[in-house]
C-alpha cells in the first residue's frame, strides 16, 4: 500500500502546520485558556476560512469531502500543538452523526452552518452508570403526538457548555443495556427545560453536564432510525477514535522533540546530559513506540471504510497501542525533564495531560485490549449491524 501524500494532502499539512506554527505556541495557547469558552473563536474563524471546518463532509451537504486521510493529517497536527478548539467534538463526532444520520433537511439546515464555524455541537452520550458502553443509556424519550419527550441526565459532554445544539442518546423502549430502542435526537441548549454545569478537564479543554426535564422537541429533531441507532453510534466513535490516534501521535511527537531539545541544552557534570548514552537510548525507545503508533493510527484511518466487525477491531488494536505508547513516551518526557516536568509552566507536562484523557475517551487500553479477545457476536457486533 502506497502511503504517499497527494499533492493536495501536502499543501494541507504544510498550510496547517505553518498556521498553528504562527499562531499557536505554547504561551499563546494559555491565553486562548482564559477566552470565555476556553478557546480562541478567532482562530475557530480561520480553521472555517480555511475548509478544515468543511473537511470531513460530503461536497454535496457544502463540504469539501475530505476522507480518513485529511482527517488524520489535521488531528496530527492538532495534536502537535495541543489544540483546544471544538474540532472533535462540532466536526468528528456532532457533524458526523449529522452527516451519516440526518435526513437530507436537516443535512442542508445544520452542515452549512457547521462549515461556517456558525454552529457549535456536541454529543451527549455518556452517563453516570454507562462508562464506555454506548448500548448504557437511561436517559427516556417518549413520544409526544407527533414530536418526542426526554428526561435524563448527560455526563462528561466534551464541549458541552459551548455548543448551541446536542445530540442526546436516549432509550425509546427496552431494558437500560439493551442495545436496540436507542435513538439520537437533536436539542437545543437554549430549550426549556436543558441546564448545564460547565468544568474544566485535565487537559484545560471544558466539559459539562447535561441536564434535561421535561425537554421537547418536534420530529423533525430525530437523527438515524428511532429505536436504531447504535450502529450509527458505532460508527461515528470509531471514525472519531481513529482521529484521537492520529491526535495523539501529533501529541507524543512534539513531546518527543521538546524533550530532545531540553537534552541538549540541559547541562550536568559540565557538558548536556543529552551526551549521556543512557539517555539517548531511553530517547530513542520513545522514537520507537511513537512510530509504532503511528503506524497503528494510519491503519486505523484505511480501515474506515471496512465492515463493522473489522473496523472495530482495527480502532480497538491501534487504541491499545496509542494507549501504550502515550504512557511510556509522556512519561519518559516527565523524567527526562526532572522536577520542572511536572510544573505548570513546563510545556511537557500539558502533552502528558492531553496524551492520558485521549487514552481515557470512548475506552482505555484495558477495554480496547478486552474488546479485542472477544468475538464480534460475544460484543453485539454483526457484519450489516452497522452504516
Amino acid at each position: 500500500m502506497d502511503f504517499t501524500l497527494s499533492e493536495d494532502q501536502r499543501i494541507l499539512k504544510d498550510s496547517i502546520d505553518r498556521m498553528l506554527c504562527e499562531h499557536y505556541d505554547f504561551e499563546r495557547r494559555k491565553t486562548h485558556t482564559r477566552e470565555p469558552h476556553g478557546w480562541s473563536r478567532a482562530l475557530w474563524e480561520r480553521y472555517a476560512a480555511m475548509g478544515l471546518l468543511a473537511m470531513p463532509f460530503a461536497a454535496a451537504d457544502g463540504g469539501v469531502g475530505g476522507g480518513a486521510v485529511e482527517t488524520l493529517l489535521v488531528m496530527e497536527a492538532f495534536g502537535r500543538a495541543l489544540v483546544l478548539e471544538p474540532y472533535l467534538a462540532t466536526i468528528l463526532l456532532g457533524g458526523g452523526l449529522v452527516q451519516f444520520g440526518g435526513s437530507p433537511a436537516l443535512r442542508a439546515n445544520l452542515i452549512s452552518n457547521i462549515c461556517k464555524g456558525d454552529l457549535l455541537l456536541a454529543f451527549a452520550q455518556a452517563e453516570s452508570q454507562s462508562r464506555y458502553d454506548l448500548a448504557d443509556v437511561a436517559t427516556s424519550a417518549r413520544r409526544d403526538g407527533r414530536g418526542w419527550i426526554i428526561d435524563g441526565q448527560k455526563r462528561h459532554v466534551l464541549h458541552g457548555d459551548c455548543a448551541h445544539k446536542v445530540i442526546v442518546s436516549a432509550r425509546i423502549e427496552g431494558n437500560r443495556r439493551d442495545p436496540r430502542g436507542i435513538g439520537l435526537f437533536l436539542v437545543d441548549t437554549g430549550s426549556p427545560g436543558v441546564s448545564r454545569r460547565a468544568y474544566l478537564l485535565q487537559d484545560r479543554l471544558r466539559g459539562a453536564d447535561v441536564t434535561f426535564e421535561n425537554v421537547r422537541i418536534g420530529a423533525d429533531c430525530v437523527i438515524g432510525d428511532p429505536g436504531g441507532a447504535l450502529p450509527l453510534m458505532e460508527k461515528v466513535v470509531d471514525l472519531s477514535v481513529a482521529a484521537l490516534c492520529a491526535e495523539a501521535v501529533g501529541t507524543m511527537a512534539r513531546a518527543h522533540e521538546i524533550t530532545v531539545d531540553y537534552l541538549k541544552l540541559r547541562k550536568q557534570f559540565g557538558t548536556s546530559i543529552g551526551s549521556f548514552q543512557a539517555l539517548q537510548h531511553r530517547a530513542v525507545d520513545m522514537l520507537v513506540m511513537i512510530e509504532q503508533a503511528r503506524s497503528m493510527a494510519i491503519y486505523a484511518a484505511m480501515m474506515s471504510e471496512a465492515e463493522p466487525a473489522e473496523r472495530r477491531r482495527a480502532v480497538s488494536a491501534a487504541k491499545v497501542q496509542i494507549g501504550r505508547s502515550a504512557k511510556f513516551v509522556g512519561a519518559q518526557a516527565i523524567q527526562l525533564h526532572g522536577g520542572i516536568g511536572m510544573t505548570e509552566e513546563c510545556q511537557v507536562g500539558h502533552f502528558y495531560r492531553r496524551l492520558t484523557m485521549i487514552d481515557l475517551m470512548f475506552g482505555d487500553t484495558r477495554h480496547h485490549l478486552g474488546l479485542l479477545a472477544t468475538t464480534p457476536e460475544e460484543r453485539g457486533i454483526s457484519s450489516g449491524a452497522s452504516p
